[in-house]
């Protein structure tokens, strides 16, 4: 769906779908996508001026921060990438920079685009894929030979035989009479086209896949000096194997595979030879530059008071790298260089040791939204199972219905889930609504274990079967041996 056709509200009806609660980041995240289309229709260089508003989301985890990022990129069909801000490391030092988080956000971007473009040129590349298949099984000029044999009854008949397909033979006889001394063959192309069609129709029924045949592909050629390159190029945004393209011609290779792995390979060939990688990359970089999203998960864990041994360099030194991306920068990849100054950025983080604050003042003021999501209680547990258009129930109900057997939840064993999922995250470690799943796969261990079985094929769960398979686990002290 494009983004001119989302409304605020729209957004937050979609987002409530599929995540209980947290109205405040489902507004903000919404109120941010419409004012990326608001910005594209202002006139002039005010448009220029309009910089998107960063959001951060504080809560715990297992409370819907990451779905509601996720679910958001595919509403508005735009480039998005989830990253974690653990993984960077300061520039000079030993893994990765944090300009790789946009680098990353243009393949995906260009991978966006070049799907649609695909679909665009599927049936066109699909019948050069089968042309090419029948002139691989049956050269066109086949036909016009005039020897003593019939070359095209020959090999016709041959792959007809080993398809399983026969009756074909006497539409040859006529053919390979006409060949004969003496007998005046007046129409030898008619006969190849009648054996190229029906060819043809075999290939579009399906009755050839086995069948191998010799095909000619382009080579992909690895030059020899992509021996010396490493990550350190790669993350710069160079490509030694591009570079030097050009200077190694295209080399085609024979290769016998069967029809089936040929219409794979010839499939990708034609594609790559239709589509317009110029114009996908400039399609690419401009909606990375204007609807681009990246997520910024776990930015807690480069907060924190600055320790006094060492360099810091996954904490404050990550926390100075990010900020000339947030602010608006150029950063160079492979494709070109991108502007991030229209990008939207969403960090989250639990903030169970530190907090906001410990950033340092500069990025604070990167992310001018802040919206704080709320814990899950026992009433949103029960939501969560039910309402979600994927929720763990429904889930679970689709995967016993694959092995004929009907899952049925009463209301008492939503109830009952509900309420042991919610004393463990307030005795435990809270992991909002993730412990929901280790609750469920306990109840539902043997069940799934014991399946498929003629024996079986309802079974309702209510809230006797969920005590009788976690009572005594929930009772335990060392609930640590049972709950990770």
């Amino acid at each position: 769906m494009e983004e001119s056709a989302l409304t605020p509200r729209e957004v937050v009806s979609y987002l409530d779908r599929y995540i209980i609660g947290q109205n405040d980041a489902k507004k903000a995240v919404a109120i941010a996508v419409r004012n990326r289309f608001r910005r594209m229709n202002v006139k002039g260089d005010m448009r220029e001026e309009i910089m998107p508003k960063n959001i951060i989301m504080i809560g715990p985890t297992g409370v819907g921060k990451t779905e509601i990022a996720r679910r958001l990129a595919k509403l508005v069909n735009a480039p998005f990438v989830k990253v974690e801000a653990s993984k960077y490391t300061e520039v000079g030092y030993v893994g990765r920079d944090v300009e790789s988080m946009i680098r990353d956000l243009v393949d995906f971007s260009i991978n966006m685009v070049k799907k649609e473009h695909t679909r665009r040129f599927d049936e066109k590349a699909k019948t050069n894929v089968n042309r090419r298949i029948l002139e691989a099984l049956l050269p066109r000029d086949a036909g016009a030979s005039q020897q003593k044999f019939n070359p095209i009854a020959n090999i016709f008949q041959a792959v007809a035989k080993s398809a399983g397909v026969s009756g074909f033979e006497a539409s040859f006889d006529s053919g390979a009479a006409e060949s004969q001394p003496g007998v005046e063959n007046e129409q030898p192309s008619e006969n190849g086209q009648s054996a190229y069609d029906k060819l043809k129709k075999m290939l579009d029924e399906g009755k050839l896949e086995s069948k191998m045949i010799e095909i000619e592909i382009k080579e992909n050629q690895m030059p020899l000096v992509e021996v010396f390159s490493n990550q350190g190029l790669e993350e710069m945004g160079l490509n030694m194997g591009s570079m030097l393209g050009g200077i190694f011609p295209d080399r085609k290779k024979k290769k016998t595979v069967s029809v089936a792995d040929a219409r794979t390979l010839l499939y990708a060939e034609e594609i790559n030879r239709l589509i317009d990688m110029d114009a996908i990359t400039k399609e690419a970089l401009f909606r990375v530059e204007n609807n681009g999203m990246v997520f910024i998960d776990e930015i807690d864990k480069i907060a924190g008071v600055k320790e006094t041994h060492g360099p810091d360099v996954s904490r404050e030194g990550v926390q100075r790298d990010i900020l000339p991306i947030l602010e608006g920068t150029s950063v160079n990849t492979k494709y070109g260089q991108v502007k991030t100054d229209h990008i939207l950025f969403i960090a989250a983080g639990a903030f169970h040791v530190s907090k906001p604050s410990d950033l340092i003042p500069e990025l604070q003021g990167r992310f001018p939204i802040r919206v704080e999501l709320k814990s899950l209680t026992r009433e949103d547990f029960m939501r969560i199972l039910g309402e979600p258009k994927n929720s763990l129930i429904k889930q679970y109900q689709a995967l016993l219905a694959s092995e004929k057997v009907e899952l049925h939840f009463e209301e008492s064993a939503i109830t009952e889930i509900s309420r042991i999922a919610f004393e463990l995250n307030a005795t435990l470690e809270n992991i909002g609504a993730r412990r929901l799943y280790t609750v469920c796969e306990k109840i539902l261990e043997s069940l799934l274990f014991a399946v498929p079985s003629p024996d079986i094929t309802r079974v309702s769960i209510d809230g006797d079967y969920v005590r009788d398979h976690l009572g005594d686990i929930v009772k335990s002290k060392d609930l640590n041996k049972y709950f990770l």
